[in-house]
């Protein structure tokens, strides 16, 4: 199983970005999909997560800002951001959930100045 992740980049505070993350392998009951993301000297986060059934669930800080979605033909995850602020500043990294193994993909940088 391979993820790849793109979409990141430099913005302007109050800017969106839109990251896609695309699953290709041998892809079976897939759980979960969903994005972290890790800052210098900050543990790494759970930004948000979308299940098959599609319910979602988000970090506090980017409600309402963010948001996930799924395409299950493309096998592609989305991340939406809006109204991004220089706190959102990280490498955001994709994941999935297939039984019980969690796949990385190598992460985007998203870099918001002020």
């Amino acid at each position: 199983v391979q993820l790849q992740a793109s979409g990141g980049g430099l913005v302007q505070a109050g800017g969106s970005l839109r990251l896609s993350c695309v699953v290709s392998g041998n892809i079976f009951d897939v759980n979960v999909m969903g994005w972290y993301r890790q800052a210098p000297e900050k543990q790494r986060e759970l930004v948000a997560r979308i299940f098959g059934v599609g319910s979602t669930n988000y970090l506090d800080s980017v409600k309402g800002r963010f948001t996930i979605s799924r395409d299950n033909a493309k096998n592609t995850v989305y991340l939406q951001m809006n109204s991004l602020k220089p706190e959102d500043t990280a490498v955001y990294l994709c994941y999935v959930k297939i039984g019980a193994t969690i796949y990385w993909g190598k992460g985007t940088q998203v870099t918001v100045s002020s």
